[in-house]
């Protein structure tokens, strides 16, 4: 089973899929004066949803003998949403069946496409909201990742999640992904350099001009640049793996206490970065640090997978609930829950078994994403 940084060996599978989708769109950078800022902000995860997304997806040609074990781990995240609030499975025509074994039929709704995987964070729709009732949803063009993925079909997605929303549908000419993406819902962004600042992505383009995109298309006074790292994972680092925001002003990071990962040095560098922030209103950041397992079960999905992506951060706020992944280490998978419970206390925390996906480098959050509601 091929793990996603090892999808990096492979870009010549992919390099065919034509230049527009594979190397990003070649567009200078939007006339950002054309934009009218604020009209569409991003809201906070934790805002009232209308419902969720997963990606039925997943295919032997990519995750190889764990495929039944990852659609058995989308059908769980399916079901276990579902308790809280509605969620719309995309799946093939021809594993609609398998589909609804797997996630089942309470509270889901099925629409049949193509796809090649199952990162719905990254292939869906980015919503915005005017504060008048209007919604729109943004396309972020994506490429699998810098062209180290097939991705054809997954670059239809969000166009697709537009239409069936009903929402205006806003392509940006930025390349990137919803992964990539940590807002506050109050005008305040947290991202990482590597997923965005990427000639895999968005070559040509400066830092001050990528920000400034980012800003007009989701309503931002303000980012928060964090280093992150190229090329060590097949999402050069997105931020939904290292820092979230719990509500403005507050903060939950990962901290990585393993000597031996690269990932030590890069969250500590981040950590100093966030606590000496401020938000976009001009307030200091409190940052909460939750670290991962240091004793995952032992499974065939993570013995000898230096990939397998054993992290508390990477969950999922929905209506009444965070959805977050536990992994069979006792004491960290309690330390996590606790400080989830403290940090929600609004919420039910729900810890589920998502090894399988972990064996890919994901989460909860990279696999799920959600239509907020909008009020007039």
């Amino acid at each position: 089973m091929s793990t996603r940084r090892e999808f990096i060996k492979h870009v010549s599978v992919v390099a065919g899929l034509g230049a527009a989708v594979s190397i990003g769109l070649g567009l200078k950078p939007l006339n950002v004066q054309a934009v009218t800022q604020g009209v569409w902000g991003m809201p906070d995860e934790g805002d009232k949803h209308w419902r969720a997304f997963v990606a039925f997806g997943a295919q032997e040609a990519i995750w190889e003998d764990f495929t039944p074990d990852v659609q058995a781990a989308i059908g769980l995240i399916a079901r276990t949403i579902a308790r809280y609030e509605p969620v719309t499975v995309f799946c093939r025509n021809n594993e609609r069946r398998l589909a609804e074994e797997h996630c089942g039929s309470a509270n889901i709704t099925y629409i049949t496409t193509e796809l090649d995987d199952i990162w719905m964070r990254d292939i869906g729709a980015n919503f915005v909201i005017d504060g008048a009732g209007g919604l729109g949803a943004v396309d972020f063009n994506f490429n699998g990742w810098g062209n180290k993925q097939q991705h054809g079909e997954d670059a239809q997605l969000a166009a697709l999640v537009a239409s069936n929303a009903d929402a205006e549908y806003l392509r940006s000419e930025l390349v990137g992904e919803g992964g990539g993406i940590e807002v506050d819902g109050h005008g305040t962004a947290i991202m990482t350099e590597s997923s965005w600042i990427n000639s895999n992505r968005n070559p040509d383009w400066s830092k001050a001009e990528v920000e400034q995109a980012l800003k007009a298309r989701l309503g931002l006074r303000k980012i928060i640049w964090l280093p992150g790292i190229k090329g060590k994972d097949i999402t050069d680092a997105h931020v939904d793996f290292y820092a979230r925001f719990v509500k403005p002003g507050v903060v939950i990071a990962n901290l990585d206490n393993d000597p031996e990962s690269y990932d030590r040095k890069v969250t500590l560098a981040h950590l100093d970065i966030l606590k000496n922030a401020t938000d976009a209103d001009g307030r200091k950041l409190r940052v909460h640090t939750v670290s991962p397992p240091l004793n995952p079960r032992k499974s065939k999905f993570s013995r000898n997978n230096p990939d397998f992506a054993a992290g508390y951060i990477n969950y999922f706020v929905i209506n009444g609930a965070v959805i977050a992944p536990e992994f069979g280490d006792k004491a960290a998978d309690a330390r996590a829950f606790d400080l989830l419970s403290e940090l929600y206390p609004d919420r039910e925390v729900v810890q589920l078994n998502i090894d399988a996906i972990a064996a890919g480098g994901g989460g909860i959050h990279c696999v799920t994403s959600h239509q907020p509601l909008t009020y007039v």
